[in-house]
């Protein structure tokens, strides 16, 4: 019938298994756990993408997959330019026990906000999705003064969306300008474009080599400086050490060098920093007056909006932050954000931020007002603004 193969066997004779055969359809469970995985592994991977750049904006908060501070190494430290490594101060011993209390006093008062731990080193997470955003150095800095008001201001310009600010005071430009400005750059957070990065480090004011440092990194800076009464700024300055040091000197007895001669002591930091003129003029050596604001402290407690408002003006920022963000609290006796940033509900700041003043006697306050009055008038000249210390 059919044509013989060697052998004598006809085509028709080959076996099947010889022949090729269709695969086996895969059984529908093996389907519908394929497709499940595939839909878990779209959900997981659009979950990281948002909390990506949520979580690293976020103030305090680590992004996913960075893991613990201490399983990584601190950076190596590069010297910037022009600078020469940090040297540690000489302190002298104390001459009097009241030298000592001072000295007492200028320590406890320069532990200011903790500043922060050297920045993890990128997850591969955070690398893959670093396009929600990208960290940038700040074009606006707060940079004094100490106990003017300068938290409640960060805190007030948080709330605005186009502001990105590090919650922590980075002290880069007075404590760490040895690390570099890489090191410096990863403590931002994340912005998106059209939005600012801002930080606050109040000392940077005194500093006498920060106006050259932060116009070395950018001519083009806004600063903003909070200043206060010199006077009430100094007993505040004094009240937040001596809630850490009970048992430092009186006011009175730091603020003077010779009481009977009514020697006012310059070199205690408390009295030293409400020397504002003395302290804007290598500022203004470095930046012109137009790239600087001054906001006074008072008119942020009874006017918080209007003083919020000449900010947004001076950032190039919409006016966003209006009466409707705040209200007054009777108990801390300044005013309170009614919603915060990224919360609904009420926030002020904490408890170390409004303590009552000891009392001081009015001869001493009269003193202090006199020493002042001559800075006073020339910080006024050189500002452009009048703030009614006098």
């Amino acid at each position: 019938m059919g044509q013989r193969l060697s052998g004598g066997r006809s085509c028709l004779d080959v076996p099947g298994r010889l022949l090729p055969q269709p695969p086996p359809p895969p059984p529908p469970v093996r389907r519908k756990l394929a497709l499940l995985f595939a839909m878990l592994c779209l959900w997981l991977y659009m979950f990281l993408y948002s909390c990506a750049g949520s979580c690293t904006a976020a103030p305090g908060l680590l992004l996913l997959g960075s893991g613990s501070r201490a399983a990584h190494a601190q950076p190596a430290l590069v010297p910037a330019p022009n600078e020469t490594s940090p040297k540690l101060p000489f302190r002298a011993p104390p001459a009097s026990p009241l030298a000592a209390g001072k000295e007492r006093a200028a320590g406890a008062g320069s532990q200011e906000e903790p500043g922060p731990e050297a920045p993890d080193s990128p997850s591969p997470i955070s690398s893959f999705f670093s396009g929600s955003g990208s960290k940038q150095l700040p074009q606006a800095i707060i940079i004094g003064v100490k106990k003017g008001g300068t938290r409640a201001l960060l805190e007030f310009l948080r709330v605005h969306p186009d502001v990105r600010a590090v919650g922590a005071e980075p002290h880069f430009f007075d404590r760490s300008y040895h690390k570099g400005l890489a090191w410096y750059r990863d403590l931002m957070p994340r912005t998106l474009e059209g939005q600012i990065t801002m930080e606050k480090t109040p000392s940077y004011f005194v500093t006498r080599e920060a106006p050259a440092r932060i116009s070395a990194m950018s001519k083009d800076t806004k600063l903003i400086v909070v200043v206060r009464d010199p006077v009430t700024r100094a007993i505040s300055d004094y009240t937040q050490t001596l809630s850490k040091r009970p048992d430092i000197p009186s006011f009175e007895s730091l603020t003077f060098r010779n009481r009977s001669a009514g020697l006012i002591d310059t070199s205690w930091s408390a009295i030293q920093i409400g020397l504002y003129a003395k302290h804007l003029e290598p500022w203004l050596r470095h930046f012109p007056l137009r790239q600087m604001l001054f906001v006074s402290g008072e008119r942020l407690v009874s006017d918080p909006a209007g003083e919020l408002r000449r900010v947004q003006d001076f950032l190039g920022l919409k006016r966003i932050i209006t009466d409707k963000h705040f209200y007054f609290n009777q108990t801390k006796g300044f005013p309170c954000l009614k919603k915060a940033e990224g919360s609904g509900k009420p926030h002020c700041l904490g408890k170390t931020k409004g303590r009552a003043h000891p009392a001081i006697a009015r001869e001493v306050l009269r003193q202090l007002r006199d020493f002042y009055r001559p800075f006073n008038r020339k910080f006024y000249q050189m500002t452009g603004r009048d703030f009614g210390w006098d």
